[in-house]
């Protein structure tokens, strides 16, 4: 009797302890296809979601600030014809540098026109617009959806301020579509301080690789009173939906004529001070911001010929000249972040270096600083360097910090 209940009580366990294996395993398999499926969500851009900003617009004369970014869903519907189509009273667009349709080139004046397929008036506020402040009185509230690709020199930050300032000025309500920043995995670089270097291409006090998307930007613009006589607007960030600091992100249309693929966007952070030299950064080829050069073979053995493209055609660095460097194409593009091997490397190779600073001034704009110049001319390490900017950096990472929309990456 007694090894008969001993028998049963042994099976009746066995059978506990395959039941709680087979518990487990459902409960892993269902955290796992969780986890799957979360990884596959779609990234949702404040764009994408309409029933979350259509209601503050309903009975309201709107304003736009967007170029061929400002995009809706998978299909790329401009946000225009997605307003219109809803009903909104849309009155007029601002375009930032490089046109309402992203065409024109780097630094070129951008004129007011007519969205060629609604018949919308069109505004440059890039270098400001002497009728900027009517145009903003004329409506109740803007809208901001630009593309930002993380780089404290991308002039669409710039545009914001200014949006931002002129809703500030006049009490208009700002609602930022925010979009994922592609280098939003990392925090980099001299922070600008002295505000002799405050310029269309270094106009904050942050990071030169500032790891912000441009709705968290929006909120540290008001946060630190950045704006004039230290005016807040009155803000909404409509912000993303499925993305975070660490997740990458390959931009669905390029935010600009130089920044054809995300390769580019990741370099573009180490490459953008050749501007501040003679050197190609690609501009005129197939390949802008992915491949290096200057007239000389002691660059390296790799050549390419800058020609005329479709906004690189006017500013091009040795058009119709054979250059000689670098071919970065392929780099794998995830694993590229902000550094000054690239920089060093051209000057350490130029046989007459006081030649490579031709543009001295405009490179200490986009550096934000002159000590950065200062120490390359000095020929100082890129980890000595590196430390020179260590406190500033870690400062505002701190700052940063009360800004984040998102998880961080770290």
């Amino acid at each position: 009797m007694i090894r008969t209940s001993f028998l049963i009580l042994s099976i009746f366990l066995s059978f506990m302890l395959i039941s709680c294996g087979l518990c487990k395993s459902s409960n892993k398999n269902t955290q796992d296809t969780a986890v799957a499926s979360s990884a596959t969500e779609r990234i949702l851009t404040g764009a994408d979601q309409l029933s979350n900003y259509l209601p503050l617009l309903k009975g309201k004369k709107v304003g736009l600030m967007g170029n061929q970014t400002t995009i809706v869903g998978a299909d790329k519907t401009h946000l225009v014809d997605v307003l219109l189509a809803e009903g909104v009273d849309l009155r007029f667009g601002f375009a930032p540098e490089h046109g309402f349709r992203g065409t024109i080139e780097r630094g070129e004046k951008v004129d007011n026109d007519k969205d060629q397929k609604t018949g919308l008036p069109l505004y440059t506020l890039y270098g400001g617009n002497e009728k900027q402040d009517s145009i903003v009185q004329s409506v109740d509230v803007m809208i901001f959806d630009l593309q930002d690709v993380g780089a404290r020199f991308y002039t669409y930050i710039t545009s914001l301020h200014r949006v931002m300032e002129l809703c500030a000025k006049h009490n208009k309500e700002l609602i930022v579509l925010d979009r994922p920043n592609p280098c939003g995995d990392q925090v980099d670089g001299p922070v600008r301080k002295d505000d002799k270097f405050k310029s269309n291409v270094s106009f904050h006090k942050i990071a030169m690789v500032h790891g912000l998307t441009v709705g968290e930007l929006a909120h540290m613009i008001n946060g630190e009173k950045w704006l004039e006589n230290g005016r807040q607007c009155k803000l909404t960030v409509i912000p993303v939906q499925n993305w975070d600091h660490a997740t990458m992100y390959e931009l669905p249309v390029i935010p600009s004529p130089s920044l054809p693929n995300h390769l580019s966007v990741r370099l573009y952070a180490s490459l953008c001070l050749f501007e501040g030299t003679e050197i190609s950064v690609g501009r005129g080829t197939d390949w802008p911001f992915q491949i290096v050069g200057y007239d000389n073979p002691v660059y390296g053995d790799f050549t390419f010929n800058p020609g005329e493209k479709e906004g690189m055609a006017k500013h091009v660095e040795g058009k119709g000249q054979t250059m000689y460097g670098l071919d970065l194409r392929g780099l794998d593009a995830n694993k590229e972040k902000f550094t000054l091997k690239y920089v060093l490397d051209m000057y350490n190779k130029m046989p007459d270096k006081s030649k490579f600073f031709t543009r001295a001034e405009f490179f200490d704009k986009l550096a934000g600083t002159d000590e950065l110049r200062k120490q390359i001319l000095a020929g100082k390490s890129e980890s000595e360097i590196r430390k020179s900017w260590e406190k500033e950096l870690s400062d505002y990472k701190i700052m940063r910090k009360k800004y984040l929309l998102y998880k961080d990456f770290e």
